[in-house]
């Protein structure tokens, strides 16, 4: 009896076909990435957030579960008990007395959010929290965890944001001060620049008035400058003295004086 060859291409089609049934015929399963913050500080008789979030390939169905379990401080992780669970929106507590009704859900499964409030924290809280999340097919993973410490409010870390908006303040406000100060020298400064002119002794004798009530014919002229009556030479040295010239031309004192400044004499030295 001859034995038939086998054709080489068969073979290879034949190895394909049986890598792809193995491949699509196991059902892949992917391992959920947890994180959580290694250490949370809160303070005596507070409330605190447990903060864990996940990573999970499948879409989050009805079946996810969120576990937290316990293991109190110096104690081995053998000791961990569960004390809460949650799934279909329901949360269930863990047997321990010490965590009953102080264990709050306050995360989103839909945001990939498993954070738990813990009511009321007390110093025998003090111990490893472990947070783990099963989205079947996605069942595998490591727990996150989360070391807490509960301490007085003294040995908080400072909040500096209070500080850095005071500062700021502050800041603006003092810009304001300088700034309206420095308004106000400046126009101060201008005005002791401006030009005033010359007072002239028609201004001084406007405060008398002639019989009946009548104002001097020189106070509605107002003020004149001493210089626009009789030019004087800039360029000259030496003092120059000024007369007043009468053109009342009567001696009765309770009359009013015309009195008009020139200038008298321009003394140089020679």
């Amino acid at each position: 009896m001859e034995l038939r060859r086998t054709n080489p291409a068969c073979n290879c089609a034949l190895l394909c076909g049986i890598t792809l049934c193995l491949i699509f015929g196991i059902n892949l399963t992917f391992a959920i990435e947890l994180y959580a913050p290694a250490e949370v500080l809160v303070e005596n008789g507070t409330t605190g957030i447990l903060k864990c979030s996940f990573k999970s390939r499948e879409v989050i169905s009805s079946a996810a579960t969120v576990t937290w379990s316990f293991c109190p401080a110096g104690s081995d992780a053998g000791s961990a008990v569960s004390i809460f669970y949650y799934t279909s929106a329901n949360h269930y507590p863990g047997s321990v007395a010490q965590f009953k009704d102080r264990v709050k859900w306050a995360g989103d499964l839909n945001k990939k959010d498993a954070s738990v409030h813990l009511i009321d924290a007390q110093f025998n809280d003090n111990g490893t929290y472990s947070c783990a999340v099963i989205n079947p097919p996605d069942i595998s993973g490591t727990a996150a965890q989360t070391q807490l410490k509960v301490v007085i409010k003294e040995s908080l870390p400072q909040d500096n944001t209070a500080v850095i908006v005071v500062a700021v303040c502050g800041a603006v406000i003092g810009l304001i001060v300088i700034s309206v100060v420095i308004c106000l020298i400046i126009k101060r400064h201008q005005t002791t620049h401006e030009y005033e002119g010359c007072t002239s002794v028609e201004s001084v004798s406007s405060h008398a008035t002639r019989p009946g009530g009548k104002k001097p014919e020189s106070s509605l002229k107002g003020s004149r400058c001493c210089s626009h009556s009789t030019p004087v030479q800039v360029g000259a040295t030496g003092p120059v003295i000024y007369a007043q010239l009468d053109h009342s031309g009567t001696k009765n004192p309770n009359s009013f004086h015309k009195m008009e400044p020139v200038v008298y004499a321009d003394i140089r030295k020679n």
